[in-house]
C-alpha cells in the first residue's frame, strides 16, 4: 500500500451496523509512502494507522 499527503484513506466497516470510516492522510511515516500514516479523521481526531485489509487509499486528485 501506498499514499501521499492529501490521499484519503477509507476503512470499511467490518460488522452490520458499523459505519465506515474516512479521512484524510496528513503525515506518510513509512518509506516512499509505505504505512504507517497520520489520518485526520472526518469528526476531528487523528490517529496513527498501519492500514488492514479493511482499508483502501484513495489518490488525490491533480490540482487543475
Amino acid at each position: 500500500m501506498h499514499a501521499a499527503v492529501g490521499d484519503r484513506l477509507h476503512i470499511h466497516s467490518r460488522s452490520v451496523g458499523m459505519v465506515d470510516q474516512k479521512g484524510e492522510i496528513v503525515e506518510v511515516r513509512g518509506t516512499d509512502g509505505e504505512p504507517p500514516y497520520v489520518v485526520r479523521f472526518e469528526d476531528g481526531h487523528e490517529g496513527l494507522i498501519y492500514p488492514g485489509p479493511d482499508c483502501n487509499i484513495e489518490q488525490r486528485q491533480a490540482e487543475r
